[in-house]
Formats: structure tokens, sequence, C-alpha cells
């Protein structure tokens, strides 16, 4: 029991620590150390908090007309999400098989490495760049219009039932739990006989409140991968608008410019988009020495997954709780202190949007090792990927490196990458709680006073972010 309790508390103190000196690393960590990670944190935090006080002095105007740039771009036409979706069900459905009948080798089929890299990892980030892409991606509507067409019916156009948005958001927040769950707790979530069974159950489920609630109701309120890459999408410089019959004119504004004026959030959304941070926050802090020790466990003697199930259970549900107590008390007193109370909720529901780019960034800057290998494996497997001994690319021979973590050249890229994503992350998500702030409390100062408790919890999750890069971990 001591364990576990020491663990729920380290996990609600985690915000709080300060970075130490290391004493050992794995991997590319060994030569981590030798950088001097102490500046990389200093520097990063002090990029964040020198861009509030920047965006503090600029004068309204000034700072609306940066919410408000567009360089127009060009004209495209709007394409239909059936095909691609249809080919993303097709391609889904042959992962799953491979999952089932193909090799049970997680780094040798394709299964885990589409899932847990190439969609998680690559897709989830990619869409901050390019927009939101899952609707046209999405597994669900392309099977939808096929079983329409076949019984020639709507069914899933209109709901059966209706479904309150709370009870939608809630059923999404559920949902990515069980998936965090799953990816960081669960003893085997690679394993590709389970994780196909995972998958599937997944995605059957969701069909089943397509067809019970609508298509459109459950994906805006109940999907929650359709309505974090949607967030995730709002993050984009590139902006689409409507410009005639059937076309849309792409343009270039400010990052998060897509989310700026969006309606505030209900408090159980808001705790959804609070979880997605968490998850990655707790992901990283995990595999750290500190965790293990404060949990009884010889960080160089790890004796798996089983060993930290409920410790694991405990601190993921502790980090989630400080990060909402956190974030809900600074927007809470940052409120107070403009003397507007009152806008407390209208405050959170909105500035939430705010911490969208810092998930991302610390998602991207976290994995981006497992991204470079996995990654190779990716491309193996697929050349074969129900272990027939084919090899459809010509890269089924091709063997995954490791080299350049073992270089000090490529470390400190990697780790230059790595700051630099969490850095741009923070100073995106601190200039959109500003031009929102503006919004919700109407003038400047009172916009510039509300944001400095939040300002200060930026500052302290940046160099928390890149602590957990520098520290000691397995």
């Amino acid at each position: 029991m001591k364990p576990i309790l020491s663990a729920a508390l380290l996990s609600l103190a985690s915000f709080l620590l300060l970075p130490g000196v290391a004493s050992a690393h794995g991997s590319e960590g060994a030569i981590v150390l030798l950088l001097p990670t102490g500046y990389y944190l200093a520097g990063a935090a002090v990029a964040v908090a020198a861009s509030f006080l920047l965006l503090a002095m600029l004068p309204v105007r000034i700072s609306e007309r940066i919410g408000r740039m567009r360089l127009s771009l060009l004209r495209l036409p709007v394409l239909s999400r059936i095909p691609s979706s249809l080919l993303s069900f097709a391609f889904l459905a042959m992962c799953v098989l491979a999952g089932l009948y193909g090799t049970q080798d997680p780094v040798e089929n394709p299964l885990p490495l589409v899932i847990w890299t190439l969609w998680w990892l690559c897709f989830a980030a990619l869409q901050a760049i390019t927009g939101t892409l899952w609707p046209y991606l999405n597994p669900w509507t392309g099977p939808l219009a096929l079983v329409r067409k076949a019984i020639g019916a709507e069914v899933g156009a209109k709901p059966r039932f209706s479904l309150p948005q709370n009870a939608g958001y809630l059923i999404a927040f559920v949902q990515f739990a069980l998936f965090a769950w799953f990816e960081l707790i669960d003893l085997a979530p690679s394993d590709p006989d389970k994780l196909a069974m995972v998958v599937s159950l997944y995605w059957l489920i969701n069909f089943a409140g397509m067809l019970v609630f609508s298509e459109g109701e459950w994906l805006d309120h109940a999907e929650p991968f359709s309505i974090l890459f949607q967030l995730i999408g709002g993050l984009s410089p590139f902006d689409r608008r409507p410009a005639g019959e059937g076309h849309i004119r792409l343009g270039l504004v400010w990052p998060g410019r897509g989310l700026l004026d969006q309606p505030r959030l209900p408090v159980i959304a808001v705790l959804f988009v609070l979880l997605t941070l968490s998850t990655s926050a707790f992901d990283g802090f995990t595999r750290t020495f500190i965790w293990l020790s404060a949990i009884g466990i010889n960080p160089l003697e790890f004796p798996g997954r089983s060993a930290v199930v409920i410790s694991g259970t405990v601190g993921l549900i502790g980090m989630f709780a400080l990060l909402a107590l956190l974030f809900l008390g600074a927007v809470g007193l940052g409120a107070a202190l403009a003397g507007r109370r009152d806008l407390g909720r209208e405050a959170a529901g909105r500035l939430v949007y705010s911490i969208v780019p810092i998930s991302v960034a610390f998602q991207a800057a976290h994995h981006l090792v497992s991204v470079l290998v996995d990654g190779q494996y990716g491309v193996i497997a697929f050349s074969d990927p129900f272990a027939l001994g084919w090899n459809l690319f010509g890269t089924a021979r091709w063997h995954a490196t490791t080299s350049f973590l073992n270089t000090l050249e490529g470390v400190s890229w990697i780790f230059n990458a790595e700051t630099a994503i969490i850095t741009l992350g923070h100073v995106v998500g601190i200039t959109m709680a500003h031009l929102i702030a503006l919004r919700v409390f109407g003038t400047s100062r009172a916009a510039v006073v509300s944001q400095i408790p939040l300002a200060m919890l930026m500052v302290a999750f940046t160099a928390f972010g890149l602590w957990l890069l520098a520290t000691p971990h397995i």
C-alpha cells in the first residue's frame, strides 16, 4: 500500500519538481546527460515567459490584427469523404487481419506499428500542420454510406434517439480514458492479436453509436478521436473557407486561429482536453527513475508491467486530477484577479483551447525517438504484412538501425528538435490564451491580469516537459 500511496502523492507533486543531478541513463539518455540541458530548460522557459510579456505590451488593435491576419492562397474543390473513408476502412481491416493471422512479434506485425506509431503519433501530429484530415479518413463514413445504399434507407443520417451534448462528451471522455489505460497500463497493448480484438471492438461500438444517434452527432460529441483531431486541426496555419458551390479557399493564418472564436466548451469537454495532456505527461513520467523509485521498483531491474498495474492506474488518475486542478485553479484565480469571477466558467471553457498545442507538442516531442525507430520497422513490416515471405515494396530484408542514438551529433539534433517542438507548442498556446482572453474579458488590462496564473503554469510545464526528456529514464 505504501508504494501506491507514494505513487499518488508523487503524481500530484510532479509539476513542482525541479531538475536535479542525473546519475544514469539508457540508450540515447546517456548522451543527453552530457548536454547542457539546464540551459535548454531555462531558455525554453524564458522564451515562453517572454512571449507572454511581449503580448501583454502589445496594443489591443495589434493583437486583434494578428488574430485576423489571413493570406488567401488557392481555390480548391471539395472532395467526397466516402472513397477515402472506404480506403481507410479497407486498410484498417487488412491490418486487423494481419494482427490476427500474421506474426505475433509486435515489431514485425504492421498492426501495432500502424496504431501506435503511424496513426496515434504521426497522423495526430500531422493534422496540426495540414488541418483536420480525420473526416476523410475515419473508417466509419464510407461503410455507413455503403449500408445506406444497400438497404435503401438513410440509417445513421438522422438520430433514432437524441444524444445530449454533455452525455456525448462523457462517452468520449470514458472512451479516451480506457484508450489511455490500455496504452499505458495494460500488460501487452502491442500484442497483435489482442490489439486486433480491441480495435475491432472499438470500431463496432462507435459504428453502433452512429446508427443509433446519427453519424454527425456521434462524431462531433462521442467519438474521442474525431473530437481531438478536430481540435488539433484547428491549430493548422492553413485555413479553409467556403468559396462558391463545391469549392473552398485555402488561406494562411496564425497557428491556432481556427480555435480562437470557437464556442465555450462544457466542463466535461474541458476535462476531456486536459485528459489528453495528462496522459502524455504521465507516459513520460512513468519512465523516470524518480517515479520507479517512488513505487519501489529498481529502474535497472524493471520487472515488467504486471508489477506496476495498480500504481500506474493510481498515478494516471493522479496526474489528470493534478492537471485539472492546476488549470481550473489558474483560470479561476486569473478571473478573480481581473475582477470578473462571473466569467470564470466562460474563461475555462474557451481558454482550454490553448492547451491543445501544448498537448500536441508534448506528444510529438516525447515520442520523437519512437517514431524514428518504429517507423523503420513499419517500412519493413508493410512489405510482408502476413509473414508469408512476401517482399511487396522491396523493404522486407531491410534492418532497422538505432545507431543515431549513440552519437553526440545524432542525440544533439534529436534533443534540439524536441526542445524546439515543446517551446513552439507553448508559445502558440500562450499566444492563443492571450487572444482568447481579450475576447472573454473585453479589455487589455483585464485580459493580461487574468493570464498571469495561466502563464506561470505554462512556463512551469515547459520546464517540466524538457526535464522529462533530460532526466534518467528507462
